[in-house]
């Protein structure tokens, strides 16, 4: 591995500086846990290293329909190490539920950062966030799937509707104190590997559209110990191959009924706000494993006479990535920190869950372009071997461009966020809360951002029906950007001046559209970070 990697080998959480400040800023309990974030960090730099790249090239999963004697059984078959590794990785599951916070879920989901592994851990976690909030009956299962006995999944996509959950033909019928679905989910994350998965039904007499689906629980095996549902085929993909994805086909399934059936469309929303923030904490996970090969590329390459690293077009790049990553990792965090306090909201919900997720659609958006920006400029920095699969910088370009994809992509986050603008006016709340942190900045660059907040919101609002539609991903960019030099900006007051200046250097580059300023070169600090570890 040493000899296709410059990060393997290394402690992901201590070579972190900007994930350190930012979870110091955050999280009350940050200090208590870092043994156990460096040990995490350590296991992250070598165990999942070794994993995904075995995986990826040699082990991908592969689909058994019969055991020896001949039974249907539908399973994947996974490499021991594989296997192993999600196993350890089940943890991160834990502390949310066991008194603790969402930022450490997060946190370890982020040194992971492999988005085909952490996506199994977070199919499993929906699954038991499910049970645990709306469905308590079923705690047994869920102690399975927090401990790694046991794996989840969310299947709610079926091939004529997407995105659009209204559209699905999933039915249910009431068996006595069962449900029974029919289905054909096309798109189904961990086929095979599945013990309980939540999915989305329409009852029998239940009005159509979106507002008519239940949510419900759907064990892989019914209570005579039978195959519950079957698993066609596992899908064909460039990326993510640590997660097996079919298509699974339910026929009068065995399911059992989450909450209350008029409710199902806004627990399945609720489960896709904490996937959403997972895919923003993915995104940064696998930029920053490109900034780690780059860091590791531009100390040792020498070019022209001198080192990658003193070249001043080598530091604009690396002062791109500390950018993009110190502002990423702000906004996801800041997100999962207003919903870490809301999550116990139940619907209709209060106006600090829908804050929450206003701010989810933001991180989850803008987090993935620079993702597939980071990794497409880690590969350029290799020059041709960036394109190398013998390489490891040339795989997480390739894993980067689905998280623009997962869990709705740029069209359906806009959507989603012109409805938390105007239906639940969550950008109230945003504006009393970010306005003043640039106020407090007081710098030219501030004032940029806090008047392009406020116009684009002036705007957004303003407008109706389509054109509000049309507008709206431009806006979302928009808000987004702004609110990250920001929380950059609020960073700084308790991480030091380093904070202030990648948000001055934000603003130029995204919201006023200019070159990073040429200071920037001299000032190691900013483009230089983690360079030594």
């Amino acid at each position: 591995m040493n000899h296709i990697s410059y990060a393997y080998g290394k402690n992901h959480y201590d070579s972190d500086s900007h994930l350190k400040a930012v979870l110091q800023h955050y999280w009350k309990d940050f200090q208590q846990h870092q043994a156990d974030l460096r040990a995490f960090g350590a296991f992250a730099g070598r165990d999942v290293y070794e994993t995904v790249y075995h995986v990826d090239h040699d082990a991908r999963p592969i689909l058994v329909h019969h055991d020896i004697d001949g039974q249907r059984i539908d399973r994947v078959r996974l490499s021991p190490v594989h296997r192993a590794v999600l196993k350890e990785a089940a943890r991160i599951n834990r502390p949310p539920y066991e008194g603790g916070s969402w930022h450490h879920h997060f946190a370890l989901g982020y040194l992971i950062g492999d988005p085909g592994l952490y996506c199994v851990v977070t199919i499993t976690g929906q699954a038991a966030y499910a049970i645990h909030k709306y469905a308590p009956a079923f705690s047994a299962w869920k102690e399975q799937l927090l401990s790694g006995e046991a794996f989840g999944a969310t299947w709610m996509t079926e091939s004529q509707g997407g995105s659009d959950l209204g559209a699905n033909l999933a039915t249910a019928r009431q068996d006595g104190d069962v449900w029974r679905i029919t289905a054909d989910k096309y798109f189904a994350s961990g086929a095979g590997l599945t013990d309980y998965a939540i999915t989305t039904a329409r009852p029998e007499g239940a009005p159509s559209g979106p507002k008519g689906l239940a949510l419900f629980l759907l064990p892989r095996l019914d209570r005579n110990g039978n195959l519950n549902y079957h698993v066609r085929r596992l899908k064909d993909k460039s990326a993510t191959r640590a997660v097996p994805s079919g298509e699974a086909e339910l026929n009068n399934s065995e399911a059992y009924l989450i909450g209350r059936p008029e409710e199902g469309i806004y627990y399945t929303l609720e489960n896709l706000t904490v996937s959403r923030l997972a895919n923003a904490v993915s995104a940064m996970g696998t930029a920053r494993k490109s900034h780690l090969e780059v860091l590791g590329r531009v100390s040792r390459r020498r070019t022209f006479g001198k080192l990658l690293k003193d070249h001043p077009l080598i530091r604009r790049d690396l002062t791109d990535f500390s950018v993009r990553l110190a502002g990423g990792l702000a906004l996801s965090f800041h997100a999962i920190e207003k919903f870490d306090q809301a999550w116990d909201a139940r619907p209709p919900y209060t106006p600090a869950y829908h804050h929450a997720r206003f701010l989810s659609h933001l991180a989850k958006n803008r987090t993935a372009d620079h993702a597939a920006a980071m990794t497409a400029m880690g590969m350029e920095l290799f020059g041709g071997l960036g394109f190398l699969e013998e390489y490891a910088v040339a795989r997480w370009h390739r894993e980067a461009l689905i998280t623009p994809i997962w869990e709705g992509p740029s069209n359906i986050q806009s959507l989603d966020f012109l409805e938390t603008v105007n239906k639940h006016k969550s950008y109230e709340k945003y504006l009393e809360e970010v306005l003043p942190m640039l106020e407090r900045a007081d710098t030219r660059e501030a004032r940029d951002a806090s008047e392009c907040i406020q116009k684009t919101l002036t705007h957004l609002t303003s407008l109706n029906g389509p054109a509000a539609q049309w507008y709206a991903k431009h806006a979302l960019q928009q808000i987004a950007d702004a609110t990250q030099a920001a929380l950059l900006y609020n960073l700084s007051e308790t991480q030091g001046e380093l904070y202030a200046k990648l948000a001055g250097l934000y603003v130029n580059r995204f919201i006023e559209h200019q070159e990073y300023p040429d200071w920037a070169f001299t000032d190691e600090q900013v483009w230089g970070a983690d360079l030594d570890a």
